[in-house]
């Protein structure tokens, strides 16, 4: 049975690059007493160091972060502590990223544009273990799941991290020093992608990539 979190403080770590971004969802955040924010990070290396630290009851994670990604910070801190809740704050709308966030062991997404209310309900939910998704990703997670091509669910969790750094202009040998992987393993994974994708060439990928949203 789920206990319930009344009447006991929920701890937050937020990740974000942005010092003037962190201090406003602070601010906003223990506007509700019931919300303690723990700590800040502002790019992966600090997030998961942060984590291993505090342990929070819920991470606050940004996906446009520096060098590592949001997704794939998400991914390393689920894998080192599958316990962990988090709720990923983006500017991105697209339902391939939410759905890419929700693969790699998000339990919330909400975007940027969203009203402030909806961060302090999503920070609940995630900590009470529900998953909360907000209305216009939502939406926009509907209308893409109900179309016939589905990169977040032809591609592994890897592959699309890489497909996204090739789509940003990352060369191999640095997709493989973000990711820690080998530049050959990269060339596999790209050699792979075009197989699933139906692309020939890395123009063709691109096409492919940009057109489903992934930039």
């Amino acid at each position: 049975m789920r206990k319930s979190r009344v009447g006991t403080q929920i701890s937050v770590l937020l990740v974000d690059d942005h010092a003037v971004v962190r201090e406003g969802y602070r601010r906003l955040l223990e506007s509700d007493g019931q919300l303690r924010v723990v700590g800040e990070a502002s790019n992966s290396a600090e997030a998961l160091s942060r984590d291993r630290e505090l342990a929070p009851d819920v991470i606050v994670l940004d996906i446009a972060l520096p060098g590592v990604s949001g997704i794939e910070t998400l991914r390393r801190i689920t894998a080192r502590r599958p316990a962990a809740r988090v709720l990923m704050f983006s500017m991105y709308q697209d339902a391939i990223y939410a759905s890419r966030a929700f693969k790699a062991g998000a339990l919330g997404y909400v975007s940027k544009s969203s009203a402030p209310e909806l961060l302090i309900e999503a920070v609940r939910a995630v900590a009470d273990g529900r998953q909360y998704v907000s209305p216009d990703v939502h939406q926009a997670m509907t209308t893409f799941l109900s179309g016939t091509s589905d990169l977040a669910h032809l591609l592994s969790s890897r592959e699309y991290e890489v497909l996204r750094l090739l789509t940003s202009g990352c060369g191999m040998n640095e997709i493989g020093e973000q990711l820690g992987i080998s530049a050959k393993t990269v060339a596999n994974l790209q050699s792979s992608i075009k197989q699933k994708l139906g692309a020939n060439t890395a123009l063709q990928l691109m096409v492919i990539a940009r057109q489903a949203g992934i930039s």
